[in-house]
């Protein structure tokens, strides 16, 4: 099982790579490296603080809603833990599908919380981010129509947010109001899967089906704790969007850094929409975020052009990516080797 998942995450950063190589063509090597280069350290240096603000705040978020779930964690734990949940966002497929089990195990590690319980938290973060990503999304669009005349491009990559912003609260409350149909159907599906695992690995032991119907129903009630505290509710969310504010904040300061400002408006759009291209086969969505911001900048602000707008979506992603990436790598190697930060 190692082997397969160390083969599925090289695959992976390989195909990553691949598409880096096509951007980087396509913006062009030279005129790439010469805009970095020449940033404004100042600017630069704002990037970076703006980007420890953005895991700072949905760290008190992810805070908020573990000590609705009876579950106590300083606000700097609570960012060193956020941040290994990025780590491991960024290094699987799918975003924070792919990092979500991972992070509960880590939330687990460092708080004695039960997996479901810590799964249950960051589901609940993760969800809770979607609300006021697509709010301001819709908002900044809408100002920025009024500025200038919406492209194609633009016209329906807003549009897709639009349906978005319909349709994803629709699956979730559907699935809610049928979440324990939906556990029973888990537990018949899961059961065959991990008894065909222990085949292969004897050391995988096989729970009962009451076992695992158990933790599923822990599961499901700890995300209805979280949903009946109006008041923990309310201030996940206020976080949450104070971290959207910094990642927007962050890439504005990206392209003055490279002397290319762009209208905060647009900072307002792209942002919630490149995140939605997260959600892809590659580590972290690394490459596909990228070609949608630079895409979307560059249609926003033609005088910016492509190659600017990839400079300064670089700019921005290297410390997006990389800052949880270094932080998160060190606390999650800190708590595999058994100790506590």
């Amino acid at each position: 099982m190692g082997r397969e998942n160390l083969r599925a995450t090289l695959v992976g950063f390989a195909a990553t790579l691949a598409v880096f190589a096509v951007l980087f063509y396509t913006a062009g090597v030279d005129d790439l490296v010469t805009q970095l280069t020449t940033a404004d350290s100042r600017y630069v240096g704002l990037v970076l603080l703006a980007t420890l603000g953005w895991l700072a705040a949905w760290g008190g978020a992810l805070r908020t809603v573990l000590g609705v779930l009876g579950v106590e964690l300083s606000r700097v734990r609570s960012f060193l833990v956020f941040s290994g949940a990025m780590f491991s966002n960024n290094i699987t497929p799918f975003g924070q599908a792919g990092g979500e089990p991972v992070t509960a195990l880590l939330i687990n590690r460092t708080t004695d919380a039960e997996y479901e319980t810590g799964l249950a938290a960051i589901a609940s973060v993760d969800t809770l981010n979607f609300v006021p990503s697509i709010t301001i999304a819709l908002v900044g669009a809408g100002y920025y129509a009024t500025e200038v005349t919406l492209g194609r491009r633009l016209e329906f990559a807003i549009g897709a947010v639009g349906i978005l912003a319909l349709v994803v609260p629709s699956l979730v409350y559907v699935g809610w109001t049928r979440r324990y149909e939906l556990e029973h159907r888990i537990v018949d599906a899961l059961i065959p899967l991990i008894r065909a695992v222990a085949r292969v690995v004897p050391r995988v032991s096989v729970p009962t089906a009451e076992g695992l119907e158990q933790r599923i129903t822990g599961f499901f009630r700890a995300i209805e704790r979280i949903a009946t505290n109006p008041r923990g509710l309310a201030i996940a969310l206020v976080l949450s969007a104070v971290g959207w504010g910094f990642q927007m904040v962050a890439l504005w300061f990206a392209f003055v850094a490279i002397g290319e400002p762009i209208a905060f408006s647009i900072a307002l759009f792209v942002v919630p929409i490149g995140a939605i291209a997260g959600v892809t086969p590659l580590p972290g969505g690394a490459g596909g975020i990228e070609w949608t911001l630079a895409i979307l900048i560059a249609a926003a602000s033609p005088a910016v052009g492509f190659k600017i707008a990839t400079a300064g979506v670089v700019l921005f992603r290297g410390f997006v990516y990389w800052t949880p990436v270094v932080l998160g790598g060190t606390v999650l190697g800190t708590t595999g080797m058994g100790s506590r930060f």
